[in-house]
């Protein structure tokens, strides 16, 4: 059995036990690239589920992810795999990635990043003005929406949530109970674990520890155990 989980840094377990997010930025993973680090995917949600069910974790997050690049790698992924359950937080909607050179670079309202290619620094802050952040959202509401469809129609079980920000200001779909209270601010990844009083790992961080993950991955697996249990 496999368990495909994509997401940003939330469901790759940035910063949870090592304070490195991609495993690239040790000197002892640095050839796995923009991969979470190993030791943060080991208490991840995800591998927390994937061990509930006795299924093998396939972990596609990337720190900083825009869901466009989520949507991207889990439509690549599914080309040659058929996964028995498909887990994705999804990411803010401001997010986007951008095509250079057959190189894909995640964009998003942090600032401009010291390796990115030049006309991409000078086309940034035009970017930044002209972002529509409810636009962008009800566009990746309708890309969400068409990933979910595909899945339903493939008969692949799946889970969706939102990791930090909810649909507001869209017309309400049905998910067909596969995806946690997509337009509920409290059911976010992030509120759900200060609702539950865990810390982030440092006041100025967004990312939660081994304990916020397990409770998370509790939470879910308690509340979809139907369709974990059918994928199985």
């Amino acid at each position: 059995m496999i368990v495909y989980v994509n997401g940003d840094s939330h469901s790759a377990g940035a910063e949870a036990v090592n304070p490195y997010c991609f495993a690239q930025d040790d000197p002892l993973y640095w050839g796995l690239g923009r991969q979470p680090h190993p030791d943060n995917e080991r208490v991840s949600y995800g591998c927390h589920i994937a061990n509930y069910l006795g299924a093998i974790l396939y972990c596609d997050a990337e720190s900083a992810s825009s869901n466009a690049r989520i949507i991207r790698t889990t439509r690549e992924y599914l080309e040659t795999n058929t996964p028995n359950l498909v887990i994705i937080g999804w990411s803010t909607w401001e997010r986007e990635e951008w095509l250079h050179n057959g190189q894909y670079w995640q964009i998003n309202a942090g600032g401009v990043g010291n390796d990115w290619p030049e006309e991409f620094k000078q086309a940034y802050p035009n970017w930044i003005i002209e972002k529509n952040y409810n636009v962008a959202m009800d566009h990746e509401h309708t890309r969400i929406n068409n990933l979910h469809l595909d899945l339903v129609a493939r008969k692949i079980p799946h889970l969706f949530f939102n990791t930090f920000a909810p649909f507001s200001n869209v017309h309400q779909l049905d998910w067909h109970d596969c995806y946690l209270y997509p337009y509920s601010d409290e059911f976010t990844y992030y509120n759900w674990c200060k609702q539950q009083g865990f810390k982030t790992v440092t006041p100025s961080s967004y990312h939660f520890g081994p304990d916020a993950h397990e409770a998370w991955s509790l939470f879910l697996f308690r509340t979809y155990s139907h369709s974990m249990l059918t994928a199985k």
